[in-house]
């Protein structure tokens, strides 16, 4: 798959089946559209393109918005590759951008940059200035400019919206294995292993401190989850806490992972942490040794989780 971080870097070599979306969390409703471009491209020997945006929308129109998303970048060009698609195109979302008119955004975008033979897009679509054009507008642009519009139907929408909200309620309230079956894969969180206060080290359980540069990335409620990841090319499963340590009195969010039977130097390594199920609240205790004792029970039911799988 090629990914263009611009329209202008696109330049196509033949005719176009295109989709327009965030495509946020890329779940399973959303690989049904995506796969139905795959094989349309395929059937009319054009190019599958997804053109998606960032910022999201809504963090450039609306200036209190605290949405948090499913995917970073680099996650959701992994996410829409495995499905075959040819072109990714992430371009940059700005109010310039918004001020295009309908039609100026199909001539100049739809028609003369991604020279589209066919659009796959939801009976809900608005776009242009104010997104004052709809479905039906889109269509009579397809007659004028020489274009189809096929329109997924309602239900399958709703669908995609009920399973995107239902996926951050359940990351929000810790039901990952809701959020996963939504998902279709297990929740991922990426980033890179930084050292932390080495406090697990005293009381038998080190940790590798996770920091996630993308400030919009959902993390999931506070608490104590299963965890699988892959360190140079080992599968390595462990149990990792998200939470403010308040056994300890501390004030800011963290994400620690402890590796079972594992101990190698990580230090400074990018790492994709999925998230298979969550085991309890993050709870205050009377002091180490009893936050020792809860992580020996911790330990204990990963593993037996671990052995159902």
């Amino acid at each position: 798959m090629k990914v263009h971080h611009s329209l202008s870097s696109f330049n196509p070599e033949k005719k176009s089946i295109v989709t327009i979306g965030t495509f946020d969390g890329v779940h399973v409703g959303h690989k049904k559209i995506l796969k139905k471009v795959v094989e349309q491209s395929i059937k009319t020997n054009c190019e599958s393109v997804v053109l998606t945006f960032f910022p999201h929308p809504r963090m450039v129109l609306q200036q209190n918005s605290d949405i948090k998303l499913l995917n970073t970048i680099e996650e959701k060009i992994e996410l829409t590759a495995s499905i075959g698609i040819d072109n990714l195109i992430i371009h940059p979302f700005n109010k310039e951008f918004s001020e295009l008119s309908a039609e100026e955004f199909v001539k100049s975008i739809l028609v003369d940059k991604l020279n589209i033979k066919k659009i796959i897009i939801g009976y809900d679509h608005r776009f242009g200035k104010n997104r004052s054009a709809d479905i039906n507008d889109l269509k009579e642009y397809g007659e004028k400019y020489h274009f189809e519009v096929e329109e997924i139907e309602a239900k399958e929408i709703n669908e995609i919206a009920i399973s995107s909200t239902k996926i951050r309620n359940a990351i929000t309230n810790g039901n990952i294995s809701l959020a996963n079956d939504y998902l279709g894969y297990a929740y991922t969180l990426t980033g890179t292993i930084v050292k932390g206060n080495q406090l697990g080290r005293t009381i038998g359980f080190p940790t590798a401190n996770i920091h996630i540069k993308e400030d919009y990335k959902l993390i999931p409620k506070n608490g104590v989850y299963i965890v699988k990841s892959t360190i140079d090319s080992e599968t390595v499963f462990g149990m990792m806490n998200i939470g403010t340590r308040p056994t300890i009195d501390g004030k800011n969010q963290t994400l620690e992972v402890h590796f079972l039977d594992f101990d190698k130097d990580i230090y400074d390594k990018l790492i994709c942490i999925q998230i298979i199920n969550r085991i309890r609240d993050e709870i205050k205790f009377k002091d180490l040794d009893t936050l020792k004792n809860q992580i020996i029970k911790d330990k204990k039911n990963t593993l037996l989780h671990l052995s159902k799988l």
